[in-house]
């Protein structure tokens, strides 16, 4: 069985477009990916003939909108194989979630004294939340370091792993690199000092299965716009005894069984965590996304974007002064390269001038763009949508761009 890439691109509206009066090549899923056209359908066809809200009256417009909004809970449920429906919580996305884990679950159990470990790949959402609660409570935060590959060391991230380590939080996949890290390694080694492990899954949900259960990690975050979902929703998975035990993060209507001017009663996860007017229209989305993505067997679209990676890749590997920075023995697809003397934001707007999209600049990243010795970097990454043809015109684009820099040197 193959996978039509060519097919699937006309599921995407948005990839019919031009840009710069050229043919539309979009090679920055890293940070957001296209919505196909079934997702913007149950969007609009909710806000045009559906729209109510949930969980708060009974007439018939408003229990149909809480049944398939409760529906993509369930749907996320088999989504990552959580135990249960109630372990999924809604947020605005990966770093909403992140931010919850840090003010309930962090604010409640890390003190001074104690630290808090994450890797030297972090994106600035598994980075700033845990120095902010660092700060507040006078505890440490402790880098494991990763190799000039890109790659954790994960002898080093051991040795880091003490009796005074009580979180460990670490992205799956790096948005700089593409490194893939050992979850089911890593999980084993912080539960041995009663650490609980935070997966910030953003980059991975949309390429690879994910399996909660399997990885045992305590809490996992990810965000809609980044699987073909829209724009403010996200996920946060977490274990339900530990969500039971938490503080709410925020407080207001829906996340209340009764509420006095002397004490109020919380509801229990996930709705605890989910104060106010819910956004139902992007996680009826989000459940379209999910459906969208189950269609397709991933290690076959996996297999097609690393097809399309290694093909940039090789060619970029004939450009002089050109360096890939981190070269990972597993990895996702996505390549992050410098040329010599050209600085990466020219060459992304001139680049931008052939219709060609790709990411320039730190990557939300700037300690892992640093390890490599540089204050930005670009960046291509591919989604089921990429095909050989946006290769090809990525290469003919980047060629001319540099010709004519050349040229004018």
């Amino acid at each position: 069985m193959l996978f039509d890439a060519e097919k699937v691109r006309h599921d995407f509206p948005m990839l019919n477009q031009t840009m710069s009066g050229k043919r539309f090549v979009y090679l920055d899923s890293a940070a957001t990916t296209h919505k196909p056209n079934c997702v913007i359908d149950a969007i609009t066809r909710f806000y045009r003939e559906e729209y109510a809200t949930v969980h708060r009256a009974v007439y018939e417009h408003a229990t149909v909108a809480t049944e398939k909004y409760s529906a993509v809970r369930r749907a996320l449920q088999d989504f990552i194989n959580a135990k249960s429906e109630d372990e999924i919580v809604f947020t605005r996305g990966t770093t909403e979630a992140l931010n919850l884990v840090a003010r309930s679950y962090g604010a409640m159990h890390v003190h001074g004294g104690d630290e808090i470990l994450i890797s030297a790949m972090e994106h600035h959402a598994n980075i700033v939340p845990w120095q902010l609660l660092a700060e507040k409570v006078g505890a440490k935060l402790i880098i494991a370091p990763m190799n000039e590959k890109g790659e954790l060391i994960l002898e080093e991230f051991e040795k880091r792993v003490t009796s005074r380590t009580k979180i460990v939080s670490i992205c799956h996949v790096s948005n700089v690199t593409g490194a893939i890290n050992p979850i089911e390694k890593i999980v084993p080694i912080a539960h041995r000092v009663g650490a609980v492990v935070v997966v910030d899954a953003a980059q991975s949900i949309a390429h690879f299965p994910i399996d909660v259960q399997k990885w045992n990690a305590d809490f996992v975050a990810f965000s809609g716009h980044k699987m073909y979902g829209p724009t403010g929703v996200g996920v946060l998975y977490g274990k339900e005894a530990l969500l039971h035990a938490m503080d709410p993060y925020q407080g207001g209507g829906d996340m209340v069984v009764e509420v006095s001017f002397m004490k109020t009663v919380f509801q229990p996860p996930p709705l605890k965590f989910e104060a106010g007017t819910p956004m139902i229209a992007e996680v009826i989305g989000l459940g379209e996304a999910i459906s969208y993505i189950e269609q397709f067997d991933r290690s076959l679209v996996h297999k097609h974007e690393m097809k399309l990676f290694a093909k940039a890749r090789e060619h970029l590997l004939t450009i002089p002064g050109v360096t890939i920075h981190g070269e990972p023995k597993e990895r996702s697809a996505i390549l992050s390269f410098t040329i010599d003397n050209i600085h990466p934001l020219d060459l992304g707007t001139l680049i931008s001038l052939k219709g060609v999209a790709l990411r320039t600049g730190s990557l939300c990243a700037q300690p892992a763009v640093n390890h490599f010795g540089r204050e930005a970097l670009m960046r291509i990454s591919f989604g089921l949508y990429n095909t050989e043809k946006d290769v090809e015109e990525f290469i003919t684009a980047l060629d001319e761009t540099l010709l004519l820099l050349e040229t004018k040197v």
